[in-house]
């Protein structure tokens, strides 16, 4: 059995994927007169995103210059406030297997810290789990290895008693070359994670 059980939030702790993408702009159009792959296209595919994720710029500012450049009389904030809402749909049934485990649990997620802050606090999260290490925070996303290595030094843990579980496969390999325990995490192995965790 693992000591440490770290999650991961999109996918795995948040159902927000559908078809192996998030469906949270889906409404964007319709309700802010934003179209949706104008807004993904050039908010994500743009090397200044690789920068936020990783906490080295500022993800409020990027989406206010970006409103101001397209037009779109809606202040940053209050774009923020409508995606991180829409892009909330947390798994009980997932978080009832991570309340039900004896182990030590910390979320590990791929988010600026705007979002993390959202997660830890508006939606909850930081109360059941010791902590929340996010890339924006720790200036390292998965499948970096920097993002293990912290986890790995602030747990005290071998490597070995370590498990994450994630619904990114590429994330599993970079953590189980390094000698943790790995959980794909899909709609094809849901169902068993609750055997995996020796529930």
């Amino acid at each position: 059995m693992p000591a440490l059980i770290v999650w991961d939030f999109d996918g795995v702790l948040n159902a927000n994927m559908r078809g192996g993408r998030t469906f949270w702009a889906d409404d964007m159009k319709a309700d802010l007169g934003i179209d949706p792959r104008v807004f993904s296209h050039e908010m994500f595919t743009a090397g200044d995103f690789r920068d936020i994720v990783r906490g080295r710029r500022d993800l409020l500012p990027h989406v206010s210059d970006w409103l101001a450049r397209h037009g779109h009389d809606l202040s940053g904030e209050d774009f923020l406030a409508y995606w991180f809402e829409k892009d909330a749909h947390p798994d009980a049934e997932v978080l009832g297997w991570l309340k039900a485990h004896p182990a030590r649990h910390v979320i590990g997620t791929n988010n600026e810290h705007r979002r993390c802050c959202y997660i830890e606090e508006q939606m909850g999260y930081g109360a059941h789990v010791e902590r929340v290490f996010s890339s924006g925070r720790m200036g390292a996303a998965k499948p970096d290895p920097g993002f293990f290595a912290q986890i790995e030094r602030w747990s005290g843990l071998a490597p070995s008693r370590i498990l994450l579980v994630d619904d990114v496969a590429a994330n599993i390999a970079a953590a189980t070359a390094r000698g943790w325990q790995g959980f794909h995490f899909t709609d094809a192995t849901r169902r068993a994670l609750p055997e995996r965790l020796g529930l």
